[in-house]
Order: structure tokens, then C-alpha cells, then sequence
């Protein structure tokens, strides 16, 4: 299983013209979803995606093309408890972390999922408790 981070959703929905790694994200998403490879959204990626968009027929047309394209996967009461746990270890160490990050890392963890991100806070959420990237 492969979850989609924010970061990498939204570079690849963004309505404006795409740079090169824009371009190359949407191909690697493109090339995951005809494998057969799972790809689905933790769904705080989701609420992320949508919050913000103030025009409804905007936030509509990218819910349907979400809901179209990915399944979304719920956080349960571990993942919450896992993240939680990660947050308190990198507090520990001195590293920050938000409360959406570390829950889209626990849900990854707890699914044995790589995280596919272009955001760097991961990797050091990789090296710390084990998360795999894509």
C-alpha cells in the first residue's frame, strides 16, 4: 500500500500551469494507480486538500475527482495512539512535528504503507520511527 501524503495531491491538482516536478509527481501517481500497487489518502490528507478552497463548486470538483481516483483510509483510535507516541519521541529529541504529520505517519506505520511525500519533515520522521517513503 502506498498513501499519498498532502503535499503530493495537491501539487498534482494544482489548477496553474505544472513545473517539471509537478509533472513528474503526477506521473508517478498516474503509473501507481495502473499498477497494482494500493494507493489511497489518510483522511486528514483529504480534510487538508478540501479546507481553504472557499468556492463550493471548486471544492466540489476536487472532493468527486479525490473520491474518483483514491480510497481514503480513516484514521482508527491506534493510529491516534501512534501518533501521539511519535510526537512525544521526537519532543524528546528535540524535534517538532504537527499533529497532521505525525498522524499521516502512524497511519503508515500501522498499515506497514510507504508514504509518498515531496515534504522533508518525513524523512526525518523516517529515520526516526522507521517510516518507509516512496
Amino acid at each position: 500500500m502506498i498513501l499519498l501524503d498532502t503535499s503530493v495531491v495537491s501539487a498534482i491538482l494544482r489548477r496553474r500551469r505544472k513545473g517539471e516536478g509537478e509533472q513528474v509527481l503526477a506521473r508517478k501517481v498516474d503509473e501507481l494507480l495502473r499498477s497494482d500497487e494500493q494507493v489511497a489518502l489518510p483522511g486528514i490528507v483529504l480534510q487538508e486538500l478540501l479546507s481553504g478552497i472557499a468556492e463550493r463548486s471548486q471544492y466540489e470538483k476536487v472532493l468527486t475527482g479525490v473520491r474518483e481516483s483514491f480510497s481514503v483510509v480513516l484514521a482508527t483510535e491506534g493510529d491516534h495512539l501512534k501518533a501521539a507516541d511519535i510526537v512525544n519521541t521526537a519532543s524528546a529529541k528535540g524535534i517538532a512535528f504537527t499533529t497532521p504529520d505525525a498522524l499521516i505517519a502512524a497511519q503508515a506505520l500501522n498499515r506497514r504503507a510507504a508514504l509518498l511525500t515531496t515534504d522533508a519533515d518525513f524523512a526525518k520522521l523516517a529515520k526516526l520511527a522507521g517510516l518507509k517513503l516512496a
